[in-house]
């Protein structure tokens, strides 16, 4: 027998039926697959507590043919229909009569309404499984189509710059309540995880190797999800042997090939991962597949990018071995102050490359004005003015870098106005480029040319409190000397000196 359940129908509407062809009130009942009334006609109050004691007396509900079956049972006789769900008995819809009386009409025409009863009730059954099944389903969709929403919304508000595949698995693992999330990428020595954890796991680190060694092995040849929930799954033998955890591993594909595994992770005490798992965490390895290739493609972008800055600050250094890493020192200084300012993730950006190349219109200054050893005359000033222009001129031809052309283009404007290229004064300079010449300052004092050595950290910090408000930002050179004492380690990884400290001040 079928222990599939009837759903709760509307029995009273086919008693009613049956009423109507009788011509009075049969004690009808309709039971599940066990026996057990689900529904009586309420004018029968017996007839639960009748039907019951059958049960206990052994009565088994046997079938000999097809239609309506007959038992007598002392001075009553029943009449019952099988109701078939799928093949199977799911229930009864049964009739008790008077024994010896007879019917009111005939047995073969009650015989044709209780199974007429039967197959609708069977009918409605079939209905019911199948709504059941569809809003399963339309529930497993829409659970699907709220990560993807979630993801893609996660994915667009997220910063530039931020861990993308840290920061999605943290929210994958609390949505799919996994104690680890985790994603796998061999070829690209890549391995980021997220934890939800619901105990500890003391061997973490070895977790992430057996993901990275054997399972991601076993998943590239496999090219198929893998769930082991049974800790007595054969393929423990060769996967996460003596490693009791459940697991949900899903290839990610590029190009028709395994690239990476999405693996999710759960402590034996948890619910085992369902098919409805299974099913989203292909969902969750599709995008990641999407994602990887993004990434993948913005890493070289990024790296291209960085390698041609390079090339050109090459190409500017080269004109004079007295600058040599002038740059990278100034836009390490700028991104520190940036970063002690709080400026957004796009205009830490525009500062990162602003920065990087604010120099580069310097290969268009003759080397005799940009190597001269001595002081300049004021035509070879004229032309080393020229530089921010030039920059502009060189950077504005770049889509990617049109946020970072303005801090290059007026970092050599001063704060009172007397600056170039513009005269621009105050806040009408662009912050980024107030940001720059701050650190500019600092390590043209700090660094040697050919006619001069370069200056103590105490002499160049005490030359930009000087010019402060006439020159310089005060709020950036507030930052600055901020950052200055929380990490004082970058003045010595730069080789800047350092003039001794009082001893009045080594005393204390």
């Amino acid at each position: 027998m079928s222990s599939t359940p009837l759903p709760d129908l509307d029995y009273a509407r086919y008693a009613r039926w049956l009423q109507r062809g009788a011509g009075k009130a049969l004690a009808l009942a309709v039971c599940d697959a066990a026996g057990l009334p689900c529904w009586t006609a309420p004018e029968h109050a017996d007839l639960q507590p009748w039907l019951a004691q059958l049960k206990d007396d052994g009565f088994a509900w046997p079938c000999t043919g097809e239609g309506m079956q007959r038992i007598d049972a002392g001075a009553a006789v029943l009449l019952y229909v099988p109701v078939m769900h799928k093949g199977q008995i799911a229930g009864y819809v049964c009739v008790r009569d008077v024994a010896g009386v007879d019917a009111p009409f005939s047995w073969d025409a009650l015989a044709e309404g209780l199974e007429d009863v039967a197959a609708a009730i069977g009918d409605e059954c079939r209905l019911h499984g199948e709504l059941d099944s569809m809003a399963g389903e339309l529930s497993d969709r829409y659970e699907e189509l709220h990560l993807v929403y979630a993801i893609d919304r996660q994915v667009q508000e997220m910063p530039t710059g931020e861990d993308l595949f840290g920061s999605l698995l943290e929210s994958w693992a609390e949505h799919m309540n996994a104690d680890v999330a985790a994603f796998i990428k061999p070829g690209e020595g890549l391995c980021v995880s997220a934890t939800n954890l619901s105990k500890p796991i003391h061997n973490l680190d070895l977790v992430l190797v057996e993901m990275r060694g054997d399972l991601y092995r076993f998943a590239h040849s496999s090219r198929q999800p893998i769930v082991m929930n049974d800790k007595m799954d054969p393929r423990r033998a060769y996967i996460f042997t003596d490693m009791p955890f459940k697991i949900l591993c899903c290839p990610v594909f590029q190009d028709k090939t395994v690239v990476a595994v999405l693996v999710l992770l759960n402590h034996e005490h948890k619910n085992d991962f369902s098919n409805s798992d299974r099913k989203l965490g292909e969902v969750l390895a599709n995008h990641l597949s999407s994602l990887s290739r993004m990434h993948s493609m913005l890493a070289e972008t990024s790296k291209f990018n960085q390698q041609m800055a390079a090339a050109l600050i090459e190409a500017v250094e080269a004109k004079d071995p007295y600058t040599r890493g002038h740059s990278e020192r100034v836009h390490h200084i700028a991104m520190e102050i940036g970063r002690a300012l709080r400026l957004p993730p796009r205009e830490l950006d525009n500062l990162f490359w602003g920065s990087l190349l604010h120099d580069v219109g310097k290969i268009g200054i003759p080397d005799a004005v940009l190597c001269k050893p001595g002081r300049l005359t004021r035509d070879e000033f004229t032309f080393i003015m020229v530089h921010p222009e030039r920059s502009y001129e060189i950077l504005r031809h770049i889509d990617r870098l049109q946020g970072a052309v303005p801090g290059a283009r007026h970092h050599q404007e001063k704060y009172d106005g007397t600056g170039y290229p513009h005269g621009l004064a105050g806040n009408d300079i662009p912050y980024n480029a107030r940001i720059i010449a701050v650190a500019d300052t600092y390590d043209s004092i700090t660094s040697s040319r050919a006619y001069r050595a370069g200056r103590s950290h105490e002499v160049a910090m005490a030359e930009i409190a000087r010019v402060a408000g006439t020159q310089l930002d005060p709020g950036v050179i507030a930052a600055f000397e901020q950052v200055c004492r929380a990490e004082p380690a970058w003045i010595a990884g730069f080789g800047i000196q350092r003039d001794p400290a009082p001893a009045s001040a080594e005393a204390a």
